[in-house]
């Protein structure tokens, strides 16, 4: 449990770190929607890849990987290629497309304010850079949503894509954000923007994270909400400060593949 000096108890870390250890290694690719930049080496190919996988990543794994795998192909196993290129009928090959709420109109608008993000913006690294503070990118998450939606767009889409600023815990976009900017030797995470530092990531908070986080004395906030990513960060940070969300591979393992 957390004490009073805000310190975490060294049993709690050393238990995480452990888990860490346990999760955080390539055999966690293949099951995983990281899985799906993991194709590619372009890095614009893994930018794109990775932010519309991390954009499904909720409810079955398992459909989700199958789900996004399947949208690299209709984008012709070149996502960067697709988004700057395509006419609009090209995104005929969308037609049809489903996951859950996100559907055809939604990902044909991501290609295109895609490609808006890139030629009007240099890129999505060069948003968040833009707008990143020293300790947190929740900030260029709110700003990087308003770029990403100031071209026509449809109202239902504006859902998936989550703003901190109001609420959310944004737990798919700090997800792509830890793919892109963590790195370590394991080979999950790519390290693929360099220009920002682990130590700026909040925890993708989840039902399952956050269950586990709860039960261990991490996190008082019952709501998955911007304030309970705001908490467990607090926590995560005391336990490793340059690093602080290797633990959501403990708290995510733990909550999906242990009877923790």
């Amino acid at each position: 449990m957390k004490s009073q000096n805000n310190h975490i108890d060294s049993s709690i870390k050393l238990f995480l770190d452990e888990k860490v250890n346990d999760y955080n290694t390539s055999a966690f690719i293949e099951f995983d929607p990281i899985s799906v930049p993991h194709r590619y080496t372009l890095k614009e190919d893994i930018e794109i890849s990775g932010f519309l996988a991390a954009t499904i990543a909720w409810g079955n794994r398992q459909q989700i990987v199958k789900t996004a795998h399947r949208l690299m192909d209709l984008m012709g196993e070149s996502p960067y290629d697709f988004a700057m290129e395509h006419k609009t009928h090209h995104l005929d090959k969308l037609d049809g497309f489903v996951y859950r709420t996100f559907n055809e109109t939604d990902v044909k608008y991501f290609i295109k304010a895609i490609k808006h993000i890139y030629q009007q913006h240099g890129g999505i690294e060069a948003v968040f850079l833009r707008y990143a503070t020293p300790v947190s990118l929740q900030p260029a998450i709110h700003y990087f949503r308003k770029h990403f939606f100031e071209i026509n767009h449809p109202q239902r889409t504006e859902k998936h894509v989550s703003d901190p600023f109001k609420g959310s815990a944004a737990k798919k976009i700090n997800l792509f954000l830890r793919w892109m900017i963590r790195k370590d030797q394991r080979g999950v995470d790519f390290g693929l923007w360099q220009s920002l530092h682990p130590s700026q990531l909040s925890c993708p908070l989840d039902v399952h994270s956050g269950n586990i986080a709860r039960k261990l004395g991490l996190l008082s906030r019952f709501q998955n909400d911007a304030r309970a990513v705001e908490e467990l960060d607090i926590n995560l940070r005391l336990m490793d400060a340059k690093d602080p969300v290797k633990y959501d591979f403990a708290l995510f393992g733990l909550g999906v593949y242990n009877d923790f």
